[in-house]
This record gives C-alpha cells, sequence and structure tokens, in this order.
C-alpha cells in the first residue's frame, strides 16, 4: 500500500500544481488531504477548482472551518482574502468535509489532533515562543482510543514524524503553501521552514510497516511571494519567498 499526504496548501495553487505533478512522476495516484486548503492572500479560487477535481479523501482544517462558519467582516485577514476568491461550489465542497475520517482501514486522518482543530499534536509551544517537540506521554494521550497502526496530522506545517510506544506512527507531511507563518496562541510565536520549498509525504507499507519519505519540491516561490506583496501582505511575502519572516 501506498499513497501521497498533503496538508495546508493554504491557496498557494502553484505550489499545489507542482506537489501533484511530483506525486505523479512517483507513480502515485491516491492522495490524502488533511485540510487547511484556500486561507491566504494567494489564488484560493484556482486552488478550489484543482483540489474539488482532484477528488481526493480531504478533512476539514481550522481554516476551512472558519471560512463557512463565519462571516468575512469577522474573519482573519488570510480567510477573508480567501473566502472572496471562492464560488458558491467551494463553499459547498468545504461543508461536505468531514471533521476526521480513515483512509483504507489502515490510517487515521485529522487536521490537527482528534480533539479538536487548532491544537498542535506533536509540538508545543513555550510562553517565550519556542517550538518544540511534546515530551511523548503528551503525544501518546492525545492517540488515546485511535486504534490504526497510522495517524496522519497538520496544522504545524512542520514535517514530523513520531512512533508511538505501541508501534503506531504519528506523521505531519508538511505544509504544501506556507512555509512560515506566526501565530498568537497558546503564546506567540513563529513556525518557519527556513526554505521556500513546497512539502508533502509519500507513506508506503513495508514488511507491515508504514515508512514515510518526507519530499520537497521547487516551483515558482518568488511569485506567489510578489503575488502576497502586492496584497499588502509583507509576512506571506517573506515566508513564501525565503522560509522565514522577516
Amino acid at each position: 500500500m501506498r499513497f501521497a499526504a498533503i496538508a495546508d496548501v493554504h491557496g498557494n495553487h502553484l505550489a499545489l500544481e507542482a506537489v501533484l505533478a511530483d506525486i505523479r512522476a512517483q507513480g502515485i495516484d491516491d492522495i490524502v488531504n488533511l485540510g487547511d486548503c484556500f486561507s491566504g492572500p494567494l489564488t484560493a479560487g484556482e486552488t478550489a477548482e484543482i483540489l474539488v477535481a482532484l477528488d481526493a479523501v480531504t478533512v476539514r482544517g481550522n481554516h476551512d472551518r472558519h471560512l463557512i462558519e463565519q462571516v468575512p467582516k469577522e474573519m482573519h485577514a488570510s480567510d477573508s482574502a480567501a473566502h472572496a476568491e471562492l464560488s458558491v461550489h467551494h463553499f459547498d465542497w468545504l461543508r461536505t468535509l468531514p471533521f476526521s475520517t480513515v483512509y483504507g482501514d489502515e490510517a487515521y486522518l485529522c487536521h490537527a489532533t482528534p480533539k479538536d482543530d487548532h491544537t498542535y499534536w506533536l509540538e508545543a509551544v513555550s510562553p517565550q515562543g519556542h517550538i518544540y517537540l511534546k515530551p511523548i506521554e503528551e503525544i501518546e494521550a492525545l492517540a488515546t482510543g485511535i486504534d490504526f497502526p497510522l495517524l496522519l496530522c497538520g496544522h504545524s506545517h512542520i514535517p514530523r514524524m513520531v512512533r508511538l510506544g505501541d508501534g503506531r506512527l504519528i506523521v505531519n507531511p508538511g505544509s504544501v503553501g506556507c512555509p512560515a507563518y506566526d501565530d498568537d496562541l497558546p503564546h506567540y510565536h513563529k513556525v518557519e521552514a527556513g526554505h521556500p520549498f513546497a512539502s508533502y509525504v509519500i507513506l508506503e507499507k513495508v514488511d507491515g510497516i508504514w515508512l514515510p519519505a518526507f519530499r520537497q519540491v521547487a516551483y515558482d516561490h518568488r511569485a506567489m511571494a510578489a503575488l502576497a506583496g502586492r496584497a499588502g501582505r509583507a509576512d506571506w511575502a517573506s515566508g513564501l519567498a525565503t522560509g522565514w519572516l522577516r
């Protein structure tokens, strides 16, 4: 069994197209999407057309939820920008997405954790804004009752895997379209990939063991950085251009 997992596209259609081309080049047809599809000052409409047509198994991210639960005047600027680009059938598609699901009777899919869509599963944030790997006990506590060998999440944009004591594997593929961002919760912090490439993961079961292969894909990130700059989003422009917020 072999498939690809993508997450956190954030309305970056050029990054998505490059990742999908790379997946096809690896001879893979099956893809799962871990949410946060459109939010950002980029090309939400074009991204939506690609993802709806792709018809991949997809779960809803926190920003996907914001797009269908909030009105634009209440939204964060990135959600509001995406909302303005989406059509009725895109919102209808978002409303069909589940909070979590199971793929191939082997892989549990959620955006952030099995309990909520806005908590990092594998990472913690210190009061000083430092991001670090959670203690294994805290990671395992969030996996209680999820009886599948492979657990997939996104949300933190950090490619990472953690093997639990019972052999279950948690994998975050990283972000397709947003290599750097900042957030106020639970404390102000920055997530910075340190590179501008699109990230995803290939998952393959070999001799009964799931093995992830993380991949980074080059695309015209400067074009998307320029687009963010024209939208007045210097933070996005910096992150897309370099993988750092400066």
